[in-house]
Formats: structure tokens, C-alpha cells, sequence
């Protein structure tokens, strides 16, 4: 059965492979494509194709998601790259949380992506949300504990903006489109991702956009600056936000945030290749 949450945006107009372009998109940890859906919508709108899909043991299929690993989640990111790169000439990727772990995970191992825009990237659960009990994760994983106990999703819904907090609790209440708790097997997950995410930064050679909110609820700026400081990239540029929590394409900066991946993404594009040795970020 096809996930109804999932969603491809195609410009069926252009036929030279030399102007398509395109973005795969990656939701965060325990969500869906929904929360990537108005982003996917705004890129489509500035002429990319956008692609996103749920995680396995996400979306409508959230049920199954103690029984998936981190290596179930690259193994489908990479089956989804590898069936649609071969249709364009530039083709980005962009996550959120885990989405944008998984980004740059997905690069170290693909030197043809054209670049990367990694959203609140998540390596580490150290947000001023995150609650003491973090310090019990390795023991957690050691027992019984991880098939049982989950960590909480916090009053915030991970945004500052208390009008939309307030209209996401709705629409998650309703719809079966995310979780509102991190089971601990799905926190593992993320944190061996993380683990894997920071020994191969290096190989990392594309353009590279981090955008992190100073005030993360769930992962602090550090994760951003290590990626940026890790990779190779000639390219690599990071902007930190002041009035966001950790879901920064819905909270009071969001304009800003996509206008600034917008601006980003146009630097690379064909018609400025005979800038891209000038760019200076």
C-alpha cells in the first residue's frame, strides 16, 4: 500500500536533463514528510523537482518503527538517490533533525551530490529540552529498557511560535503523521547514525548549508559546527537563529530560512557555474 504522506513535486514541462534539477528531502527523527511538505512546496515554486518519503517505521507506517535500525533508514535513502540522480544534472539533498544527519551521511557516500542543506542537524540529543534522565541512555540499552521506555516529546512541539504550536497539536492529534514521544530503539538509531555521520565528515567534498537555531529545544548548535568544521568543502556556510526552536521550517524565522536555502542553492545552479569559484560564504 502506498504511503499517502509521501510526496513528488515535478516540473513535467522541462525536458533538457541540462536545466533539471532537483532536491530529495528527509524528515527528522519520529515525523514524516508532512513537516518537509510546505519547504518541498517552496522549492518546487523556485524550479526544483522535490522528492520525499517516509523513513521505514515512519509516516503510516509509525507502528513498525521499534523494529527498524539506522542501517534500514540509509539503505532506503541511498535505494532513493540512487533510482533518481541519474534524471538530472544538479540534484541536492535537505533534511531536518535526523533528516539532515542523514544528508550528510548520504554525501560521504555519493561525491556526485551537488550540495547539501542540513536543517537543525541532530548528532547529539543535548537541546535545553532534552531531560537528565539522557544520562541513562547507555544503561537503558543495555537491558530489556529499550524495547519499553521512550523519551517524551515536549510541550513545545519544537517551536517557539505559540499560534503554530498550538495548530500542530491539532493536526498531530488527528493524524497519524508523526509521534509524539522518541522510543529509545529509534534514539539509538540516531545516535549510531550520529556516531557513523562524525568519523566520515571528511569525505565530504559538496557545497554545504547548515541552519541551526541558537535555542534548539532538542540538539544545540554543536552538531551544526561539527559538520562544518568536519568536512572538506571549499563551499560550506552556517546560519544560526535567534527567535526558533528546533522545527525552523514552521517557526517565526521560517521565511527567512527558506530564503536563505533559496538564496544557497541559486549560487550553484548552472547558470552561475562560471561564478562558483568566486563565491565567498
Amino acid at each position: 500500500m502506498p504511503n499517502t504522506i509521501d510526496f513528488e513535486f515535478l516540473h513535467n514541462e522541462i525536458r533538457d536533463i541540462q536545466n533539471k534539477k532537483a532536491v530529495l528531502l528527509f524528515h527528522g527523527l519520529t515525523g514524516s514528510p508532512f513537516e518537509m511538505r510546505k519547504y518541498g512546496d517552496f522549492l518546487f515554486k523556485n524550479g526544483y523537482d522535490v522528492f520525499c518519503y517516509s523513513f521505514p517505521g515512519h509516516g503510516e507506517r509509525i507502528s513498525e518503527i521499534e523494529t527498524v535500525t539506522w542501517q534500514d533508514w540509509y539503505e532506503f535513502a541511498q535505494d532513493k538517490y540512487t533510482k533518481l540522480r541519474q534524471n538530472y544534472n544538479q540534484f541536492f539533498v535537505s533534511g531536518l533533525c535526523l533528516g539532515a544527519a542523514m544528508a550528510v551521511y548520504l554525501a560521504e557516500h555519493n561525491d556526485d551530490i551537488t550540495g547539501i542543506v542540513a536543517l537543525s542537524t541532530t548528532l547529539f540529543l543535548d537541546g535545553f529540552c532534552i531531560p537528565w534522565t539522557i544520562s541513562l541512555l547507555p544503561f537503558a540499552l543495555s537491558t530489556i529498557t529499550r524495547f519499553y521506555f521512550t523519551f517524551p516529546e515536549d510541550d513545545c512541539f519544537g517551536v517557539k511560535n505559540e499560534r503554530t504550536r498550538k495548530s500542530l497539536a491539532k493536526i498531530t492529534a488527528k493524524a497519524d503523521i508523526g509521534m509524539d514521544n522518541y522510543p529509545l530503539n529509534c534514539v539509538d538509531g540516531l545516535l549510531k547514525l550520529s556516531k557513523n555521520v562524525r568519523q566520515n565528515l571528511k569525505k565530504v567534498t559538496c557545497p554545504v548549508l547548515c541552519i541551526h537555531s541558537k535555542y534548539d529545544n532538542l540538539s544545540s548548535p554543536k552538531s551544526a559546527k561539527i559538520v562544518l568544521a568536519g568536512v572538506s568543502s571549499d563551499i560550506k556556510q552556517y546560519v544560526e537563529l535567534n527567535d526558533s526552536y528546533h522545527m525552523v521550517l514552521y517557526d517565526n524565522e521560517k521565511d527567512f530560512v527558506m530564503n536563505t536555502v533559496k538564496e544557497f542553492l541559486s549560487k550553484l545552479t548552472p547558470a552561475a557555474a562560471q561564478e562558483k569559484e568566486a563565491i565567498c560564504i
